[in-house]
């Protein structure tokens, strides 16, 4: 009689042992889902942007290029030239602004991309934003990107007002200051004025935060302007690109004026306009679109001009140095971002 033996029993893998698969058997893994990179969705807003724009004021751009057909070319491109020009007067003055050197090109070529993300955000915004990103990849701290951009500010306000105040100096009865705002508007105005700067002073005396945090930035931005202050050449880069940016953008509308023979005195255009400006800035809309369009229009008709061809030479100027600009300066901003600049 035969004895079965047992079957042994199943080899166990050592301690440490690493199992093998077969190489028939392919291992199975769930699919990934790929992320669209955030970088990719911001380089097609600013085109997005500038389609919403372009749609809703679809009936300025067709009467402002029916004009331009009207309109002697010498003066146009010579207009197109001046507002290449501001954008080398903003390039200037932000170097001006800040004691680190900041790489020329690429400075250029955000100064172009923020005068499309200017005209597609409230007034300042999308340039200042657009900016800070800029100098904090360059390497420049937060604080002081800040008082660099509170400087430029600030530089290029008091330059602009002075340049309007010599004007009114020069030539006192050019323009009717008052017909720029709405009647009974100068009252309400000033009060609100005066409300939002007791609200300021209220708010730095009870909130201690704000208060440390106001004191701080205002330390950082004087020092940041007396070291600008200390080296000639960022000094008259500020001052100087300041000077020059106002006073290109009104040469524009003279030019324009001019090529659609607007019978105004060019110095008288270029005050309209600097009054204009002015009086407009307190409308925070994008870019000044619409606010900036009526208060030009209103300005050249209290200097003289035919309320008619005023708009025309307005929709023009605003053709020129806004809409052309903004498809180009909208890639320029999108590759920009793409290539990490800003």
């Amino acid at each position: 009689m035969s004895v079965r033996n047992p079957p042994s029993p199943l080899q166990q893998p050592a301690v440490g042992a690493v199992r093998r698969t077969s190489p028939d058997v392919t291992a199975v893994h769930p699919p990934r889902r790929r992320k669209v990179p955030v970088r990719h969705i911001l380089c097609l807003l600013p085109l997005l942007l500038v389609a919403v724009v372009a749609v809703q004021h679809r009936s300025v751009l067709a009467e402002g290029f029916g004009h331009l057909r009207s309109a002697e070319w010498p003066w146009l491109l010579a207009a197109a030239g001046a507002t290449c020009l501001t954008w080398v007067a903003a390039a200037v003055t932000r170097q001006g602004a800040v004691v680190d050197r900041l790489p020329l090109r690429r400075l250029l070529a955000t100064q172009f991309a923020a005068g499309s993300a200017n005209h597609l955000l409230p007034t300042g915004l999308g340039a200042s934003a657009v900016n800070l990103r800029f100098m904090a990849v360059c390497g420049v701290p937060l604080a002081r990107s800040s008082a660099a951009l509170a400087l430029y500010l600030l530089a290029e306000s008091v330059a602009r007002l002075g340049l309007l105040a010599v004007l009114l100096i020069a030539f006192p009865h050019a323009l009717r200051i008052g017909t720029l705002l709405p009647e009974g508007a100068l009252g309400p105005l000033l009060l609100v004025i005066g409300g939002v700067a007791v609200v300021a002073a209220g708010a730095l005396l009870l909130v201690r935060r704000l208060r440390t945090a106001v004191f701080s930035f205002l330390r950082t931005a004087l020092c940041e302007a007396r070291s600008v202050h200390t080296r000639p050449a960022r000094a008259l880069a500020l001052w100087g690109g300041s000077l020059a940016f106002p006073a290109l953008q009104a040469a524009g509308l003279v030019l324009v004026g001019l090529a659609l023979s607007l019978p105004i005195p060019p110095a008288h255009m270029a005050l309209a306009y600097l009054a204009a400006t002015v009086a407009v800035a307190l409308v925070p809309t994008p870019g000044g679109l619409g606010s900036v369009e009526a208060a030009l229009i209103v300005a050249l008709v209290a200097a003289g001009g035919p309320a008619a061809l005023a708009t025309a030479v307005v929709l023009a100027y605003r053709i020129i140095t806004v809409w052309l600009p903004l498809l180009p300066g909208a890639l320029t901003l999108g590759a920009l971002v793409r290539l990490k600049v800003i």
